[in-house]
């Protein structure tokens, strides 16, 4: 396979390092507003990311935490905000000057944030697709628009490698783009198009079968939003393409015999006569209270064909408090 994008992706980000482009690839979400966390200046204008990867809810009990692809530093420092131990987050990147860059911006939130120790943040080099991590080591595995830029062998090999430093029940936090329909391959083949997160982005549905390839038994869609419209009038490109941005959390739970709890936002609603109902698979559903459900456990009650339970499309936003 051709591995000459990963160069052009390497000089990209070398060039975005020592000149950082604020609009390189903007995220599409605020950022967190939290008490006594300041985010200097110039980390906030390297925020190469297309959403966000940081959540309280993932956090609790100051887990061990690796984010691949530094940038800026602003979710690792996000990271250490919660975690504040030391060596709590691990920062990889394969690109030296990127790393050089990430070093500064820390140096300069230490001065604005007195709770932050350097010894919070373990920066290293490394390649997300050889990992620099023993076998089961982390809690939270992250990455923001990084893993889009790789063709298919090696996002599953990036996504295998991530599974693999994860302990049992961790959990992969992943914002990458996404569409509709698989991306035109003279597009998929522009290295620089490509390395700028606008051309490697996959159909959801596809990027879901890969997690639950890689072992991930429960996937969490946790939001979906536009982020860039390829035009005729800039790309080389006879139709628009709409590009969206997704959010995803990727549990290393053991797939159950039936397959893999994907949530995707659905929820059901038991309106019957009596006080609940219970499908004695595990599901209880107490009469107009909703309950978020899996795409599996959906397609089941969908096959009852009852008039008393309501089923939603799918929300592409789900915030826990599920079936299963």
């Amino acid at each position: 396979m051709n591995t000459s994008y990963l160069s052009t992706t390497r000089d990209v980000y070398k060039e975005a390092a020592l000149n950082p482009q604020q609009g390189l690839c903007c995220t599409t979400t605020p950022v967190w507003q939290l008490p006594e966390l300041a985010i200097p200046k110039k980390m906030l204008g390297m925020n190469y990311g297309c959403g966000s990867t940081v959540n309280p809810r993932d956090l609790a009990g100051t887990p061990m935490v690796l984010y691949v692809g530094v940038g800026g530093g602003m979710e690792v420092l996000q990271f250490a905000y919660f975690s504040r131990r030391p060596g709590g987050v691990i920062g990889l990147d394969v690109v030296d000057e990127m790393l050089a860059a990430c070093r500064t911006n820390l140096r300069e939130a230490e001065l604005q944030n007195p709770w932050y120790k350097p010894s919070f943040v373990d920066l290293r080099k490394g390649d997300a697709l050889d990992l620099p991590v023993a076998d089961g080591a982390v809690d939270v595995a992250a990455q923001n628009c990084l893993f889009n830029i790789f063709h298919d062998r090696d996002l599953e090999r990036a996504l295998s490698e991530m599974y693999r430093v994860l302990k049992p029940h961790g959990r992969l936090i992943l914002s990458d783009p996404v569409c509709d329909s698989f991306m035109p391959e003279h597009l998929r083949n522009d290295e620089r198009l490509r390395a700028l997160c606008l051309t490697g982005a996959i159909p959801l549905g596809d990027y879901i079968k890969r997690l639950t390839g890689t072992g991930f038994g429960t996937i969490e869609v946790r939001a979906r939003r536009p982020y860039r419209v390829l035009s005729p009038r800039h790309y080389p490109t006879d139709r628009p393409i709409v590009v969206e941005s997704v959010e995803i959390c990727a549990i290393k739970d053991l797939v159950p015999a039936d397959g893999p709890c994907v949530f995707t936002g659905r929820t059901a609603i038991y309106h019957g006569e009596a006080d609940y109902y219970d499908d004695n698979m595990g599901h209880f559903l107490t009469r107009n209270q909703p309950l978020s459900v899996c795409d599996k456990t959906a397609g089941a009650l969908a096959a009852l064909e009852r008039d008393d339970i309501y089923l939603s499309n799918s929300t592409w936003f789900y915030d826990g408090g599920g079936c299963c």
